[in-house]
């Protein structure tokens, strides 16, 4: 199947399925001498697994990391990454009442329709199960990044119509220490409180939610990204809408933005005291014309509501006739506490490319 990679130098290709024996990730590019974390990766991974709190599924996956080649003696290489994460816990007969029945707003139908097959135990290869193997190697394109000072960070700044004001990104550390406080990985405390009991309440009456998560990156330098067709937004973009059960992105000032006037709406160029360029807003954020204008990049990703829910749906089945249907099995009810390490891999994965990319811009 097509698709399976993404980047261009420093490119993955995930496999595996939600039910089968394993998932991982190849990636291809990453420079040499790279120091690898290990525990770091695996702690990037535990914030992604299942069954780490009353609302996320009960699955119990450890999603414990195994790298098999390209790193030697704790540094990387120069050839091929590869990472295992086996699977623990499946329990394919939660699925067997929907072996030729439709799921509403899944991937049962477009997969059948397309390929002539689909693995009907917990979506397969569309299981957001996959996307572990997308943090995995997130983490290590976050070490190349780190190592350049350039820090990735989010959190979920709503759910359902619960929003979160604006928070403080200037300690990046003490932002992160603020959203591991709670489960739902909000950085304002009385929000994320907010957020857990109206989750839990969905979660009791068998529905689901959606929400979102902002992202930030912090000191991005000047000029990733690429004029026309690989714009940095648009690199972006397409990434967090390859993520599970994402039906929007905006950055900087986003759809609002269209509500301006452009004299409210433009970034004016300032030299701070550091004798660097900055601009005294950021509606742009942190990117003009496609590329990288070293204010912090600032956008937002929209989950839809997980579709499976515990509820009776109508719907059809292989043959086209009438059927009903109702989930059975271990799902999230709100996915976005889970998702917050997803959206920072990603952009990780996008930010290594292009800062490998930039790295040949100018003749030296």
């Amino acid at each position: 199947m097509a698709g399976n990679s993404f980047g261009q130098l420093f490119r993955i290709t995930t496999f595996g399925e939600s039910h089968g024996e394993a998932i991982g990730v190849i990636i291809d590019g990453c420079p040499s001498q790279l120091t690898v974390d290990l525990d770091y990766i695996q702690s990037e991974l535990d914030k992604r697994r299942p069954g780490q709190s009353k609302i996320t599924t009960q699955r119990k996956e450890s999603d414990t990391v195994k790298i098999l080649s390209g790193v030697f003696e704790g540094k990387t290489t120069g050839t091929p990454i590869a990472m295992l994460i086996p699977n623990e816990d499946q329990r394919s007969k939660d699925y067997t009442h929907n072996v030729d029945v439709f799921r509403p707003s899944h991937a049962d139908y477009t997969y059948q329709t397309k390929y002539g097959i689909r693995d009907h135990r917990g979506g397969g290869r569309s299981s957001a199960r996959e996307t572990a193997a997308r943090v995995a190697a997130g983490a290590l394109a976050k070490l190349l990044l780190k190592s350049q000072g350039i820090e990735i960070v989010a959190h979920v700044s709503s759910v359902g119509k619960i929003n979160a004001p604006n928070v403080d990104i200037s300690d990046v550390q003490e932002f992160i220490n603020q959203r591991e406080e709670n489960i739902v990985r909000c950085a304002d405390l009385a929000t994320a409180e907010e957020m857990i009991e109206f989750i839990d309440g969905i979660r009791k009456a068998g529905d689901t939610v959606g929400g979102k998560i902002s992202c930030y990156v912090k000191n991005c330098p000047v000029g990733l990204g690429e004029p026309v067709f690989d714009k940095l937004h648009a690199e972006l973009g397409k990434a967090m809408l390859s993520i599970n059960a994402v039906h929007g992105f905006e950055f900087g000032s986003g759809f609002a933005g269209s509500e301006m006037l452009g004299s409210e709406h433009n970034d004016i160029f300032v030299k701070n005291h550091t004798g660097d360029i900055s601009t005294i807003t950021n509606y742009s954020g942190g990117i003009q014309g496609g590329i990288s204008n070293g204010m912090p990049i600032e956008f937002k990703v929209a989950f839809k509501p997980v579709a499976t829910i515990m509820k009776a749906q109508a719907t059809i089945d292989s043959e086209g006739n009438a059927a009903e249907i109702s989930g059975k099995g271990r799902h999230d009810p709100c996915v976005v506490p889970r998702a917050v390490v997803i959206v920072e891999a990603m952009a990780a994965l996008v930010l290594a490319d292009h800062w490998l990319r930039n790295r040949n811009a100018i003749l030296s």
